[in-house]
């Protein structure tokens, strides 16, 4: 009896949907499925930039795949409730399908229950009876067995029917309030979009500002590294050569100026960032404060004093036309004018030393001069 309802009521749904709803529902599914599987992509991706990116351009990129993640989240979210939507049209109408059949069922069962009462309260007796007077008792049973049989098919379909509609009713109301979920979620995915584009927004502004500012500081180092180019010039320019064995016989095997770590090396540096490139035509060393800083060879002090931008500085010339920088000193030990024995001290460190080594004036990598 069950089967039997099943497949009226199965063909009653087709009957009333268009043939597209199967398919349109299908094609929802691979939708929202493909936009899963993005969001997926994207979650990997921004997990790797968080773990990789630093500083304000780190949190752009971080921003902009999270506005690209948002995005396709709120793309979920619209594809699931107009998955929803299809499945609830198709439910709406097997529930229309179940609610007319169920008032013909009605209709039915109240025209028979008339006709009953009409019969008297031992209505199938006495139907057996007036059929059977006529001297036709066996098909008279039959007759009577039908009709019941009838009757309770028709009330077992009325039951049937009303419990298939109160389930189908239940499967509407969740779907309802699973389009409502999608719904609300579309508010707040669309909320958090528009938090995330003007978070955007900022880091660009910052991180112009942040540009224009490390650019100015691009041209203050440019300026200062032409300045200390012009002084050194000068400073060739007035300086005979000096006699004695050429300091280019010992490059490679001279003792560096301080100990210290290594915080920029020679060459232009490149901003990470921006990628803007910096003058650095020495070494900076991170230093001990007070721990003297001594000449790497004999030579002459051509300049002791403070230079704009780095501070107490000396300047020694040594014979081969080499000139050597002492910048960022704490304190100068030495004045213009003094000859300096190997290792002598020309001030103490600060917390950095910047060193330089100029061969014909020309900008060479300390590192090859040191051991």
């Amino acid at each position: 009896m069950i089967a039997r309802r099943r497949l009226v009521a199965a063909v009653v749904v087709a009957a009333l949907l268009p043939a597209a709803v199967p398919a349109a529902e299908d094609v929802r599914s691979r939708e929202l499925e493909a936009i899963r599987d993005e969001i997926a992509r994207l979650q990997g991706r921004l997990a790797r930039v968080e773990a990789e990116s630093r500083g304000l351009a780190g949190e752009l990129q971080r921003t902009e795949l999270s506005l690209e993640l948002q995005s396709r989240r709120l793309d979920e979210a619209a594809a699931a409730r107009r998955l929803v939507e299809t499945s609830l049209e198709r439910l709406e109408a097997t529930v229309s399908g179940l609610e007319r059949e169920l008032a013909s069922q009605r209709a039915a069962l109240e025209r028979r229950l008339a006709d009953l009462y009409r019969l008297g309260r031992h209505g199938y007796l006495r139907l057996l009876l007036s059929i059977g007077s006529r001297g036709q008792l066996l098909p008279a049973v039959r007759s009577l067995r039908y009709l019941a049989r009838r009757d309770g098919e028709l009330l077992d379909r009325f039951v049937d029917t009303r419990a298939e509609l109160a389930v189908e009713r239940q499967r509407l109301l969740e779907r309802q309030r699973e389009r409502s979920g999608w719904v609300e979620q579309e508010r707040s995915r669309l909320d958090e979009l528009a938090r995330l584009r003007r978070r955007q927004a900022e880091l660009l502004a910052s991180l112009d500002r942040q540009r224009s500012t490390l650019s100015s500081q691009t041209l203050k180092l440019a300026d200062k590294e032409r300045r200390l180019g012009n002084l050194l010039d000068f400073l060739a320019g007035r300086s005979p050569a000096l006699a004695g064995r050429p300091i280019q016989q010992f490059r490679g095997a001279l003792d560096w100026p301080v100990g210290g770590r290594i915080v920029h090396r020679f060459g232009h540096r490149r901003d990470r960032r921006y990628g803007t490139q910096v003058p650095h035509n020495g070494l900076t060393l991170a230093t001990t404060a007070g721990t003297p800083v001594r000449s790497i060879y004999p030579g002459k002090v051509l300049f002791a004093a403070p230079f704009e931008g780095y501070g107490p500085t000396a300047v020694v010339h040594h014979s081969g036309g080499v000139f050597t920088l002492y910048a960022g000193l704490g304190s100068l030990q030495v004045r213009q004018g003094d000859i300096l024995a190997l290792g002598q001290p020309v001030g103490e460190a600060a917390s950095s030393l910047y060193f330089e080594i100029r061969e014909q004036n020309r900008p060479a990598d300390p590192l090859s001069w040191l051991r």
